[in-house]
């Protein structure tokens, strides 16, 4: 039996922990919070910051893992990376990672090696002069953390007068107090999965995204299929591919925002070396590539032959539970409710909880997947049994 570290165990990384624990692997994971749900289904666990290298590292060696992973969440990348290094097991190089822990740095150099259609942008941090960089941008533009992940911190900018604000945001929301300030692009949002096996390239799947209304940018939904023109998709899978090879990103989940214009231009706009968040790993890929993305991914992580084969898929569409500011006063039978509207519901809803109205990931409360024969009626399931919810529970 193979060991396993899981660097986060949060609610997302709780997929990847039972997924590990049901192909036979011995799970091991960390997390700063003691009451992680995922410390529930991991064989071992310990209360460690994902974010504290050395700390991560000591409990891997002591315990002598066979492979470590993060998943949905930029955090554990660098730990991750570090604690393979350290012990010569299977994994991104730690460089690598700290490259793509800087979204400007990432910016720069795909604009350098004319990866996909991306322009320039600024970094700030607290000793930047930002009343200068008011004077000297066209407006509007998109702020957001250096380092973050799930859209918190980030938000357009359509005057000059509001910069300094956005600037003090995203700043707030980086652990290193960092910003990267870019030109607005204004298109339509994909996203883009990856898996690098033995330094090959593999796109899973390019994923429709539903986003919400500025100033935030906050992910409401996936879908796959993307209804992109065949030309424009195999446009999208070549820029992935090369942002992939010219970041030097050697291994692993490789996750990707994109925007795509009118005129078909595409514009890569964030990039994290690892699974993405949003129920991706355990339904978007797997239902609708009919790749067992997860299983995959573990099996690259401790060095087992890795299955890539796919298998039987359908059209999946996914929904966040997002609502607006208030108090849950009613929750229903979720079981019954999968059944009404033939839908799977993931959640962390309790009676009673108070909900902040959705400008990021933070704020969701859960999942809703849908699977048809066609987007149409999967969207239409989905859609239901959302309204149902935004009817119920307040």
């Amino acid at each position: 039996m193979k060991k396993v570290l899981i660097i986060g165990a949060g609610f997302l990384q709780d997929f990847v922990i039972c997924k590990a624990n049901s192909m036979g692997y011995e799970t091991y994971a960390v997390d700063a919070d003691p009451d992680a749900v995922g410390f529930k289904h991991a064989h071992h666990h310990s209360v460690i910051d994902i974010v504290d290298e050395k700390a991560c590292l000591k409990y891997a060696m002591e315990n002598c893992v066979d492979g470590v992973l993060t998943a949905a969440t930029d955090y554990g990348v660098l730990t991750a990376a570090y604690v393979s290094q350290k012990m010569s097991l299977p994994g991104l190089k730690y460089k690598v990672a700290q490259l793509i822990k800087n979204k400007y740095e990432v910016r720069r150099c795909l604009c350098e090696h004319h990866v996909d259609d991306t322009e320039q942008t600024y970094e700030i941090n607290r000793n930047t002069d930002v009343g200068y960089l008011t004077q000297i941008l066209s407006y509007p533009v998109m702020v957001k953390p250096c380092d973050g992940s799930g859209s918190r911190g980030a938000s357009r900018v359509d005057e000059k007068n509001k910069l300094a604000q956005a600037c003090e945001l995203a700043m707030a929301s980086s652990i290193t107090d960092r910003a990267v300030i870019e030109p607005f692009i204004e298109g339509k949002e994909y996203g883009a999965e990856s898996l690098v096996v033995n330094g090959k390239i593999h796109v899973l799947g390019i994923m429709q995204k539903w986003m919400t209304d500025p100033p935030y940018y906050a992910e409401l939904g996936h879908s796959i299929p993307n209804n992109l023109k065949p030309a424009v998709e195999k446009k999208v899978k070549k820029y992935v591919a090369s942002a992939i090879k010219t970041l030097g990103i050697n291994f692993g989940s490789v996750n990707m925002d994109i925007l795509i214009t009118a005129d078909e231009k595409v514009y890569i706009v964030d990039i994290g070396a690892r699974m993405g968040g949003n129920m991706i790993g355990p339904c978007v890929i797997p239902y609708g590539t009919g790749i067992d993305y997860m299983a995959a991914m573990l099996q690259n992580a401790v060095g087992d032959d890795v299955d890539l084969g796919i298998k039987e898929h359908t059209a999946v569409v996914t929904r966040l539970l997002a609502f607006k500011n208030g108090v849950i006063r009613n929750l229903p039978d979720v079981k019954q409710i999968e059944r009404h509207f033939g839908v799977e519901i993931y959640h962390h809803m309790e009676l009673g909880m108070r909900i902040n109205e959705y400008h990021t990931n933070l704020d969701g409360c859960g999942y809703i997947v849908s699977r048809a024969k066609t987007q149409e009626k999967a969207i239409e399931k989905a859609e239901n049994a959302l309204n149902y919810f935004r009817n119920t529970i307040f």
